[in-house]
């Protein structure tokens, strides 16, 4: 809807509304646009601050500038790097980085940066603005636009945190940390705690380390001494990220992950798992050997498109279904490497889902 200036008379942003309301049969996701509507009726019939407005909007602006952007590359892979902005073009980190996000977009991936400075700059260099966004953030100090993102029509600025890390994860297949600051540890243990709860996909997560330095190493030493040894994380969690300090293992655990394994997608009570390639009878049966203990009930199966699946384009690849328990996502990481290594490895393909 065109956004109308204050001191415009309200007749004609009423026409467009009701000439939207009159639409709303017609248009593909009618009904959950008129939920929103009614979310915005509800919000206007209780109390609230101009601040609680105005954050409202200013949310729906970022995501209405970022839905645009990303629209045009909805079938595209993409990845995540994240790492500090104060890494200077010299750093060892910051070369790897450049050379990692060259290397993985010769591989059919687009690059995510913050669009800043340091490692952000260093992913938009190695990428090239040609295959990179930047998801920059409006901050009083050190983010600006790094040169090789500025002035692109895929370098996005928000205004709140939230609704960029929203994007980042919503719109990322792979994540690849290099050594940061709060911001780079928050990146890296939020992805992990969304995919540990089962509130996003799994997705590979890197954490790249510069030889010798053990950044990353440390990292996981305290994970290990102070979260698995006191039973605060299991075991199968450690599962959910791969600590490297060579790019080329880097890649190869990315691109390992879309070799057999498509998508996956909860249909009522059972996940559904999308595949390349049709696993062999002695394969599917190793599956349930060694991973019975994450199903409720039952075997996986194999299983043809489920009718209440959505990308009706997906329909010929061939699904394993299973009653997952929802609870073991370490383990569930652990049986999409499995079929990746059981499998006909197949080349790159087009982003699995339209997002």
């Amino acid at each position: 809807m065109t956004a109308y200036p204050s001191h415009q008379s309200l007749d004609a942003l009423q026409a467009e509304i009701n000439t939207l309301l009159t639409q709303l049969p017609d248009l593909d996701h009618g009904e959950l646009i008129q939920r929103a509507l009614m979310t915005l009726v509800r919000m206007a019939e209780v109390e609230a601050d101009r601040l609680d407005w105005k954050i409202l909007n200013s949310s729906l602006q970022d995501m209405e500038r970022a839905f645009r952007v990303f629209y045009l590359y909805r079938h595209v892979r993409k990845i995540a790097i994240f790492g500090s902005a104060r890494m200077s073009p010299e750093t060892a980190e910051y070369q790897m980085a450049a050379a990692f996000a060259h290397q993985i977009t010769q591989q059919g991936f687009m690059v995510m940066t913050g669009g800043g400075g340091g490692i952000m700059q260093a992913g938009n260099e190695g990428a090239t603005a040609a295959k990179s966004f930047g998801l920059n953030i409006q901050l009083p100090f050190e983010q600006t636009s790094n040169p090789f993102i500025e002035g692109d029509a895929k370098l996005i600025n928000f205004k709140y945190f939230f609704t960029r890390k929203l994007f980042f994860l919503r719109e990322t297949d792979a994540v690849a940390l290099f050594p940061g600051g709060f911001g780079t540890q928050d990146e890296a243990f939020e992805c992990l705690t969304l995919m540990q709860t089962g509130k996003s996909p799994l997705i590979p997560v890197v954490l790249v380390d510069e030889p010798g330095r053990g950044y990353w190493k440390s990292w996981d030493a305290h994970i290990r001494e102070h979260l698995l040894k006191t039973n605060l994380i299991s075991p199968d969690d450690l599962s959910l990220y791969t600590i490297t300090d060579n790019i080329d293992v880097a890649c190869d655990v990315i691109m390992s992950f879309y070799q057999v394994y498509h998508s996956s997608r909860y249909v009522s009570d059972r996940l559904v798992i999308r595949l390349k390639s049709e696993l062999s009878d002695a394969a599917l049966e190793e599956l349930n050997e060694t991973f019975h203990d994450i199903l409720v009930q039952g075997r996986i199966e194999r299983s043809p498109a489920v009718v209440s699946e959505p990308n009706p384009e997906l329909d010929g690849l061939p699904r394993l279904v299973m009653h997952f328990n929802q609870r073991d996502l370490g383990r569930l990481y652990q049986l999409i490497c499995a079929i990746n290594r059981l499998g006909a490895p197949t080349i790159a393909d087009a982003h699995p889902e339209k997002k």
